[in-house]
């Protein structure tokens, strides 16, 4: 059985529903799998490129991976954090486009946060997610 997540923006908030997200993500009873952030790293262990663009590709593929092995889709994704390196206007276009392609339409509540460094010092993108799942 599935569960709809219900999406808010109210009039008292922004409405972030504009720029692909939602403010507030409703989740029913049951079962949550809280993702470990994603970076460009491979499970063959080849090194991270050096391009946000190309990191982020490796990114989303790796959050489809996740999605896969919970049997989920973006639909279920009850929030996200992107954490970007050097956050600023060029670095969240760069990796918000392929994101929100990754999300295709589904709106889960969505923080970003710029920071100094990840895990590694070539890492420039981390992506965690919390999905509910289907019981």
């Amino acid at each position: 059985m599935t569960y709809s997540i219900d999406r808010l923006n109210p009039n008292a908030l922004p409405d972030a529903s504009k720029v692909g997200y939602s403010q507030i993500s409703i989740a029913n009873p049951g079962r949550l799998a809280f993702v470990s952030g994603q970076v460009a790293w491979r499970a063959d262990g080849t090194p991270a490129p050096d391009t946000l663009a190309e990191q982020t590709a490796i990114v989303v593929e790796n959050l489809q991976s996740a999605l896969a092995a919970l049997q989920a889709t973006p639909d279920e994704i009850v929030q996200m954090r992107i954490f970007i390196k050097d956050l600023n206007d060029d670095t969240i276009q760069v990796g918000m486009g392929p994101l929100l392609a990754f999300l295709d339409g589904a709106q889960p509540s969505l923080t970003g946060v710029g920071v100094a460094a990840l895990a590694s010092p070539e890492l420039q993108i981390e992506v965690e997610m919390i999905v509910q799942m289907s019981i």
